[in-house]
């Protein structure tokens, strides 16, 4: 007998992997309800707009049109709902520790309005134990029922890519653990219906655990270009080139590339979660912290290299009128959370620098808990006389749409940090970092 699926999905937080989830779910014919406390987000989502960059208006349209999506702020909804994906955001707080209270604040809201049979799947990136200790103890407590008997439980890391027009919702492996086996085969049921392969393993704690593994794979391999790169430079070696010349060996190797340090959602917060934890049980992660402390640095290491570049021209960065161009975490992309580029702009002002940024996708930097005092400083114009205007110019991330041609010719001085002018000509001012 084959595992009844759910016929309505709801899905708690409709941001950069709530959003593509739910509108995969409608696209394979599943039912889908949008749930999200910012009313602005459910009223575009309803009117068929999309708040993402790289997500069309059109694709949300359609869904909506065809009555497979809809959004709401009404968490009552949850009992009408045979499933329910937590997708909401898992920060470190200030003091580098996870701070799993949107979980928590999710999971107390869904908890009256469980019923039995339900499954409920968490999805955000977070501690092992957080599945079936932490979540499981709220869920329990507010709807009186018990998990692995009443409702299912699961976690399945989300694996969302922004920006890469080949990274496909149903196209990458899902991997999913569940409380039980009975739970497991729900999720696996479930997510079925959308993505083309499943990978299930043992527990909740296994799921949790691929996901950190993933990206601390990331972080390290990072942190290890990132230091070649400054030895590298010693020695008078472009670690660019040495970097597309080893990716042509077509085994035992994968490129990584140097940066100005890490941001996103994902790499420089995932490892501090396993970091943390493991103090737990008494283990060190030497290697992880190491890998933390190196791409931490990199900000630093950009200001020294403005620092010596205005000092070859005879100014100092106090009084210098620097602009940062791009602003998102990563190309072709409008998500600027925990972005490097926040960093450098208070290194630089700290240091007494006249600071301002151009990014094409973010016209006007949005408020937010890390860097509120930045909130509602637009975007330059792209223009000869403004960027000219500037004494130093800064690559911190390279989108496509960027005419880096146009920047070096403008420009008087260039720091690039991401290699995005290696193509370019009259490049005698560009100094990388």
């Amino acid at each position: 007998m084959s595992t009844p699926t759910p016929s309505l999905v709801g899905i708690v937080g409709l941001g950069y992997v709530g959003l593509p989830l739910g509108l995969q779910f409608a696209r394979s014919g599943v039912s889908v309800l949008g749930l999200d406390i910012d009313s602005a987000k459910v009223d575009s989502i309803n009117a068929g707009q999309s708040y993402i960059h790289h997500i069309d208006s059109d694709s949300i349209r359609e869904q909506i049109d065809s009555g497979r999506l809809s959004a709401s702020t009404d968490f009552s909804r949850v009992g009408d709902c045979g499933a329910v994906i937590i997708c909401v955001p898992s920060p470190l707080n200030k003091n580098r520790e996870p701070d799993i209270s949107y979980i928590l604040k999710t999971g107390e809201a869904i908890a009256p309005y469980l019923h039995p049979g339900m499954l409920v799947v968490l999805e955000s990136t977070t501690y092992p134990g957080t599945t079936d200790e932490d979540l499981l103890g709220v869920l329990e407590k507010g709807s009186g029922l018990v998990a692995g008997k009443d409702f299912h439980l699961a976690f399945s890391p989300e694996r969302e890519d922004p920006g890469n027009p080949d990274s496909r919702v149903a196209k990458i492996p899902k991997v999913v653990g569940g409380l039980s086996p009975a739970c497991l085969e729900k999720a696996t049921a479930l997510y079925g219906q959308a993505i083309e392969r499943i990978v299930p393993v043992s527990s909740c704690r296994a799921a949790e655990a691929t996901k950190l593994l993933e990206n601390i794979f990331r972080s390290v391999n990072i942190a290890l270009v990132n230091e070649l790169k400054i030895v590298y430079a010693a020695m008078g070696i472009d670690v660019w080139e040495v970097i597309e010349a080893a990716k042509t060996k077509p085994f035992g190797y994968m490129p990584f590339y140097p940066g100005p340090g890490l941001g996103g959602h994902c790499i420089p917060i995932d490892p501090f979660y396993l970091t943390w934890k493991a103090r737990e049980y008494g283990q060190a992660t030497r290697f992880i912290e190491l890998a933390g402390e190196i791409n931490t640095s990199m900000p630093q290491h950009v200001v020294n290299r403005v620092a010596e570049a205005l000092n070859g021209v005879k100014k100092p960065i106090n009084g210098s009128k620097i602009l940062l161009v791009g602003l998102a975490y990563k190309a072709n992309v409008d998500d600027d959370r925990e972005s490097p580029t926040y960093v450098l702009m208070d290194l630089l002002k700290a240091s007494g620098a006249e600071v301002s940024y151009y990014d094409p996708y973010v016209p006007v930097i949005r408020p937010s808990r890390e860097h509120g005092h930045w909130a509602g400083t637009p975007s330059i114009a792209w223009d000869n006389e403004t960027v000219g205007s500037f004494d130093v110019a800064i690559i911190s991330t390279a989108h496509a749409n960027v005419d880096h041609q146009e920047l070096v010719d403008w420009s008087q001085l260039v720091i690039d940090t991401r290699n995005a002018t290696a193509n370019c000509s009259n490049r005698q001012h560009v100094v990388k970092a």
